[in-house]
């Protein structure tokens, strides 16, 4: 752009031309703030959502992974535990404990295979013993049932001791 003066015009008409110039070039209008402002949050929103949704995912998988070592650390005890004993329960409370959690995080049912049948029924003398208690050929049945302390995640794992 040629800043001469322009022949028709006075040097103090050319400076005040400059200067209207330069005012028409300093700042924004409302409508480019407006525009501005709507194009980000038609691009900002959508990210937004992505990151909570990631943040969500990720808590959830956290809390799965958790419940899943918990669930794994009970079956280890119920497993190692004496088969003599017709009631699993506190060992499964053990392994939730050991993480923090409350007892009231797992929960365990118990029954044994009832030859007669082939079904496995609850026990009357514990709940994984026939009404004679502990017997040689017992085949125990122990059901255990994980769950998250805020109850978003719940898994269940069925075990089964037998000496045979």
């Amino acid at each position: 752009m040629d800043d001469s003066p322009a022949p028709d015009l006075e040097p103090t008409e050319v400076v005040v031309e400059r200067e209207r110039r330069r005012r028409r070039d300093i700042g924004s209008t409302f409508v480019e703030i407006v525009v501005t402002i709507t194009l980000l949050g038609i691009v900002v929103v959508p990210v937004m959502r992505s990151v909570i949704l990631s943040i969500t995912a990720s808590s959830v998988a956290k809390q799965a992974s958790e419940v899943e070592t918990a669930l794994l650390n009970a079956v280890d005890r119920v497993n190692r535990a004496p088969f003599t004993r017709c009631d699993y329960t506190e060992f499964a409370r053990a392994a939730v404990l050991t993480q923090g959690w409350s007892a009231d995080e797992v929960s365990v049912e118990q029954s044994y295979l009832d030859v007669g049948t082939d079904l496995f029924v609850p026990g009357t003398a514990g709940p994984a013993c026939p009404n004679g208690g502990h017997r040689r050929d017992l085949i125990q049945q122990v059901a255990i049932t994980v769950t998250s302390p805020n109850g978003d995640v719940t898994r269940t794992i069925e075990v089964v001791k037998s000496e045979i």
